[in-house]
């Protein structure tokens, strides 16, 4: 997380909250905690919008209206979720349509445990969960009479 949250520095992004070092207080300055951390003046080249951070480090990167969001969110060799807030309901069904992930909500919904889970691009191949992911642990067999 520190390397990233360093590279996003070192980019010339602007960490708006948070950056480098751990938490202060609760016994969190020691152990593998980091401050949570929100970059603004994000280039979406840079590494620290290209690739899946798993920490609580997020970018904010403007856009000019729905198609120009869905095409910033798709230039990314990752795909493994995403997510929208918006008071239009269908509006938030054609972006979630429209972005190459594996799962995605619409104003934070919850993930059903009987929905398939999974990535696109270098995120993964494979699904986990539900009727879908049971298909990993079967041997098909076809029989013809």
């Amino acid at each position: 997380m520190l390397a990233y949250i360093d590279s996003g520095v070192a980019d010339g992004a602007t960490v708006v909250t948070g950056g480098p070092g751990r938490p202060a207080g609760a016994g969190l300055d020691r152990g593998f905690y980091v401050r949570p951390t929100v970059f603004a003046d994000v280039d979406n080249g840079m590494r620290i919008a290209q690739e899946e951070i798993f920490g609580p480090v997020v970018v904010v990167i403007p856009h000019d209206g729905d198609e120009d969001a869905v095409r910033i969110a798709n230039d990314s060799p990752y795909g493994l979720g995403g997510g929208v807030w918006t008071a239009d309901r269908e509006r938030g069904l054609a972006v979630a349509r429209a972005v190459r992930t594996g799962t995605f909500s619409v104003n934070g919904a919850a993930r059903s445990i009987s929905a398939p889970f999974g990535g696109v691009k270098g995120s993964g191949i494979g699904r986990e969960y539900g009727p879908v992911g049971l298909g990993a642990f079967t041997e098909y067999k076809s029989i013809g009479v």
